[in-house]
């Protein structure tokens, strides 16, 4: 089973249509939810998907523009309906808590689970810590101010070698700490090196979530060698003078950032509603960067 696997659950732009919903995104890393954006329909996608509301603890607005937070106080309103606990914290900007708590202080006053608001600017930052995970911002260029998000596993432990383990008698109480890196000292005072009791960690895992903006060539520095990119492919390259003027970006641009970034694979998706064949943009951005997968609805990829 994967331990960190992205969830399409919107991958159109503005308006929604029959092929595909607004924007939205759930990162599940290790049995925690992060969802990135909730545009319209987002709660019966992620019911389609069979996840678990349960696990949702962390929702990242990456702008205020419709699209991307217009199903969120259905989301929250259903939630309470369903009697959901714990705590869910909103990342966004001073003017989306604004906006959220007055929708909420009108349809959906009693929540039955803590909600807490994460102030962040469109800077980059890093804004999130969790043992096994960090979550940083990296600003982008559009109309209003916007982030994007990247995921990244802190380094995980080292795999323990169960026959040297138990040939050198280490007890239970220290394995924890050999994983971590920690040598073993003998009761008669011999130092067993840590690369004796284990083998090598499992690489970390990386994904970046670049949403609306502008191409940036710049970006790609700030993002790095991520396993997963998903970059905004809006519009083909034809209509390039288009995507600048709305700040948004072509299928070839997103390729060249996946490119430069030394990412593993590229996600499409944001999709403007005048194209009726998606495959154009995976076709236009392999033309530049040959790993890219064709987003979609229901789409699940498992990072490790």
């Amino acid at each position: 089973m994967s331990t960190f696997t992205i969830h399409t659950l919107g991958c159109g732009s503005a308006k929604p249509t029959v092929r595909h919903l607004p924007s939205c995104t759930v990162v599940d890393h290790r049995g925690t939810l992060y969802m990135i954006d909730c545009g319209e329909g987002a709660q019966r996608s992620f019911q389609l998907a069979r996840l678990k509301f349960s696990r949702l603890r962390h929702i990242f607005l990456t702008h205020l523009h419709g699209d991307h937070v217009l199903g969120l106080p259905g989301l929250l309103s259903s939630l309470a309906l369903g009697n959901e606990g714990g705590k869910i914290t909103i990342h966004t900007f001073a003017e989306g808590e604004r906006i959220l708590r007055t929708i909420l202080d009108f349809f959906a006053k009693e929540l039955t689970f803590e909600l807490d608001f994460n102030i962040i600017r469109p800077e980059d930052a890093v804004i999130l810590h969790t043992p096994s995970l960090s979550v940083r911002s990296v600003r982008l260029h559009h109309r209003v101010p916007c982030v994007g998000y990247i995921f990244e596993e802190k380094p995980r432990q080292r795999h323990i070698r169960r026959d040297m383990i138990d040939f050198h008698k280490v007890p239970v109480s220290k394995i924890k700490e050999i994983k971590e890196g920690a040598d073993f000292v003998t009761p008669e005072g011999k130092v067993i090196p840590n690369t004796v009791l284990t083998s090598d960690a499992d690489p970390s895992l990386s994904y970046a979530h670049i949403a609306d903006t502008i191409y940036m060539p710049q970006l790609a520095a700030k993002i790095g060698p991520v396993d997963l990119l998903f970059h905004e492919t809006t519009y083909l390259e034809q209509h390039h003078a288009e995507a600048k003027a709305r700040f948004h970006s072509t299928a070839r641009q997103a390729a060249a950032v996946a490119r430069d970034a030394g990412a593993k694979k590229l996600l499409t998706g944001h999709y403007s509603s005048r194209y009726k064949d998606d495959s154009q943009f995976a076709k236009e951005a392999q033309s530049i960067f040959p790993n890219v997968i064709l987003n979609h609805e229901g789409l699940s990829i498992p990072l490790d």
